[in-house]
């Protein structure tokens, strides 16, 4: 351990786990650290960078974001119904992942997340749209960031990129 502590400038590796609302249910995690530099330089998530502001090594932290914190606005133009016999039969069930192409020829994934009275519902948004999700993080690494890592906003040692935007 290094001894050191989370501030502006510093080099942090994390990992973590993710629950949705109030249960333990894990929907997401990071095993392999996870590295950005602390200070508003990075993508990370405003709530959970301000929450790792003092914290040392080791140190683990539970950050709750509400519905409108969430990572991913739900957003219900991404949410398609028609009727199950204009959907191709590889599709006609629950959890099919279809991908569509936009008019500016963006390509999306789709998950089928209803049927129901002959009609099938796709929905395009993140899984964790509009939920309520916890943060759960272990501090695994603190050092001092080089200037060329602040300019970047990121360890030029990262692994991926995992809870930045």
């Amino acid at each position: 351990m290094s001894g050191q502590k989370i501030s502006r400038g510093k080099t942090v590796h994390f990992t973590y786990f993710i629950t949705i609302d109030a249960s333990d249910s894990v929907v997401e995690q990071s095993d392999i650290p996870i590295g950005y530099v602390h200070g508003g330089y990075s993508e990370l998530i405003d709530k959970v960078e301000a929450a790792l502001e003092g914290c040392s090594e080791g140190d683990q932290i539970s950050v709750p974001l509400s519905r409108e914190e969430s990572l991913w606005a739900y957003d219900p133009s991404l949410t398609f119904t028609d009727n199950i016999n204009n959907v191709p039969e590889q599709f006609r069930h629950i959890g099919a992942q279809v991908e569509m192409t936009g008019e500016s020829g963006e390509t999306r994934t789709f998950l089928v997340t209803r049927i129901k009275d002959g009609k099938l519902t796709v929905d395009g948004n993140h899984p964790l749209a509009g939920k309520a999700i916890t943060f759960h993080v272990t501090v695994k690494t603190i050092r001092d960031a080089t200037t060329e890592e602040i300019r970047e906003g990121r360890p030029h040692d990262d692994l991926p990129r995992g809870m930045l935007h």
